[in-house]
């Protein structure tokens, strides 16, 4: 019998798949294995029930996974349903809000069957943006736990250590996460270690740290600083928290590194794409930010109808919501969370060094806009003119990006 729509609820040892018909009745259904046995089980039951080849589509709550590489690869339409969106299909089918995964699989077939135009595709992005997109999701992830782990280690130095603090951050001009602040606290986790530095030690240190020029009057100065009288705490609990400080500069090191490596392989991933001299041409947009940026949109040039549907995916276009004589706008919140954190920096950078974006900002906030409001604006009009050059495969232009400056400032 002839199914119109597959629907896979997953897990992570076991899937169960559900194709229906065009009345939504189920004509087949199973639990696959989560291995390649699985993967040729399910293609096999697409292709039995699939007389046209390749027509029909796949629904599942996930965008990732092997299993959804595997359907791609054999030339499968792929649908990510968000999983709030199936819970609300669900009270359609069974209002005794009753649930199990076969069931699941089934209202996810029937979301294709129903309403396939309101859901889009994964979109078919090249291989080396995939690549690109693990190396930048994972280099975001460090940088936020880079962030973290520094706070953590500030907390504990300010608890039993605050001489490191005043060397590092307030009296010197090294931060926490810098190379020499993470030599020295992992050879001097303890005001008393600290001490037993001499200058000889730390002039060492800030040469392994990659220092060259004023050394010695660093080492003098980390030296005074360290060892200047503060206040402390027993001594077994100083020794407790600097074991506990120690394991943290580990963690934070092994971040650092890890960004580090991270940085050389996106620049060389990024510039191999076709993309790269376009994102590269927008003011604000580095390397680094560049290739953030275009490894959330992807190379799909399908994936976005217009400018519209790119500010909604990224957060830039606000929501309304009305209801009789009320209105209400305010931003939205359903959004792709790594282009909103790349946004604000984005519209920032371009503030700051290009003239017509300065120009623009300056005025929104004569306009009565606040800063973070006036960014919020830019990253709206940004975002526009990049899926315009994206799209058309041009350069950034500032003349025709800014004809109608002096005449409309929002």
């Amino acid at each position: 019998m002839t199914a119109v729509a597959c629907g896979i609820d997953w897990a992570q040892d076991h899937h169960d798949v559900a194709l229906v018909d065009t009345n939504g009745v189920v004509v087949s259904s199973a639990r696959i294995s989560n291995n390649a046995a699985g993967l040729s089980q399910v293609l096999a039951m697409l292709a039995e029930h699939d007389p046209e080849g390749g027509k029909l589509p796949v629904a599942i709550e996930t965008s990732q996974g092997l299993l959804v590489a595997g359907l791609r690869s054999a030339d499968r339409q792929v649908f990510a349903i968000n999983p709030l969106a199936v819970s609300r299909y669900r009270d359609r089918y069974r209002s005794s809000r009753g649930k199990s995964d076969a069931f699941d699989a089934m209202v996810l077939a029937n979301i294709l069957r129903t309403d396939v135009e309101a859901h889009r595709p994964l979109p078919q992005d090249s291989e080396l943006l995939k690549s690109l997109r693990v190396l930048t999701r994972a280099q975001q992830d460090a940088a936020w736990d880079q962030v973290t782990i520094t706070n953590r280690i500030r907390t504990v130095l300010r608890m039993f250590f605050p001489a490191a603090l005043e060397a590092f951050e307030r009296g010197g001009r090294h931060r926490l996460d810098s190379p020499t602040a993470r030599i020295v606290l992992a050879a001097a986790s303890t005001p008393a270690a600290a001490a037993a530095l001499t200058v000889d030690d730390l002039a060492s240190m800030l040469r392994t740290a990659g220092r060259q020029r004023g050394i010695t009057a660093e080492a003098d100065k980390l030296h005074s600083l360290l060892g200047s009288e503060q206040m402390r705490q027993p001594a077994a609990v100083e020794d407790a928290m600097g074991l506990q400080l120690q394991g943290l500069v580990r963690q934070l090191d092994a971040v650092c590194q890890t960004l580090e490596q991270l940085e050389h392989r996106i620049d060389d991933v990024f510039t191999a794409h076709s993309d790269a001299k376009i994102m590269t041409s927008v003011p604000g947009l580095g390397v680094q930010l560049g290739a953030r940026l275009l490894a959330e949109i992807g190379d799909d040039r399908s994936r976005f109808a217009d400018a519209r549907a790119l500010r909604a995916f990224a957060g830039a276009a606000p929501v309304t919501r009305a209801s009789g004589k009320s209105s209400f706008v305010h931003a939205r919140r359903a959004k792709n969370d790594r282009i909103a954190a790349t946004g604000y920096v984005w519209a920032l950078a371009a503030v700051r060094h290009d003239p017509h974006w300065n120009a623009r900002y300056r005025a929104r906030r004569q306009a009565g806009d606040r800063h973070v409001a006036a960014l919020r604006r830019l990253f709206h009009l940004m975002l526009g003119k990049l899926h315009h050059c994206l799209q058309h495969g041009t350069i950034y232009d500032p003349t025709r990006a800014f004809t109608n400056l002096a005449g409309n400032p929002a």
